[in-house]
């Protein structure tokens, strides 16, 4: 069936009129009409299937039936804290992080991010970037849709890591700590994944991390573009934990 998402707290209802937007993908993108079945998801893990009742200036009404079984979510629960790169690569980041099954997404204001932002861009990149994930969920098949937090700098990033999650920084300067090995030992429930932009963390900001108990580990002897590492760390995070057609013993 072919998604559309709601509100959590619409969720319980019996019926649901879809927001402008879900309308149009139904009834533009997808040629949908009354009598057609759909699933209506939450993007909290919670899904219902329904059927199209009717739609009137261009919203649709939704009557909701039995709730649906859906795949599981990663074992793990990934942050990604990315420093913010040039152009679209923040849209890159987070559709195919979405797709691997990160948690949750928080832009990442470091010393050597470039790019300039106020309040307004600011909101207008969030909500742009939430709608690619929810998209990305939707093509993929997941149940729950990341949260893009509010834009953050790394020293209130860390002044906020909760004590029971893993901070991880991959970083050019590491030579002997992998991402396996220093995961392999703890393996925790909760990561969060530091990446810096071009041009990586300063000497400053790894020191910082590290007096914060986050590990640098070395991703292997290539240095990867911002838009690449975090998605390769996220991978290899989530097989070593039995997704993305891994075994959890593997790590």
């Amino acid at each position: 069936m072919r998604r559309v998402f709601v509100l959590p707290e619409e969720l319980g209802e019996t019926k649901v009129i879809l927001p402008p937007e879900e309308s149009h993908y139904l009834l533009s993108v997808l040629r949908l009409r009354a009598g057609d079945r759909v699933a209506v998801h939450d993007g909290e893990g919670r899904a219902r299937a329904g059927i199209i009742l009717r739609e009137s200036r261009g919203r649709v009404e939704v009557e909701l039936g039995e709730y649906l079984s859906l795949p599981p979510e990663p074992p793990v629960f990934v942050t990604l804290f990315q420093g913010i790169p040039k152009g679209e690569k923040m849209d890159l980041v987070v559709q195919k992080a979405t797709e691997l099954g990160v948690s949750r997404i928080v832009p990442l204001l470091t010393e050597r991010v470039v790019v300039q932002w106020d309040g307004e861009r600011a909101r207008k990149r969030r909500e742009r970037w939430q709608r690619l994930a929810r998209e990305a969920v939707r093509q993929c098949g997941r149940s729950t849709v990341p949260r893009i937090k509010e834009v953050t700098s790394l020293p209130q990033a860390l002044e906020e890591l909760e004590p029971e999650t893993v901070g991880i920084m991959p970083w050019e300067g590491e030579r002997n700590l992998s991402l396996r090995s220093c995961l392999h030992s703890r393996h925790p429930r909760r990561v969060a994944l530091f990446i810096g932009p071009e041009g990586g963390f300063s000497e400053r900001e790894v020191a910082l991390a590290r007096e914060r108990g986050v590990f640098t580990v070395t991703l292997g002897p290539r240095i990867l573009r911002t838009e690449t590492a975090g998605l390769a760390a996220l991978a290899l995070i989530l097989y070593g934990w039995g997704d993305l057609g891994g075994e959890s013993k593997d790590w």
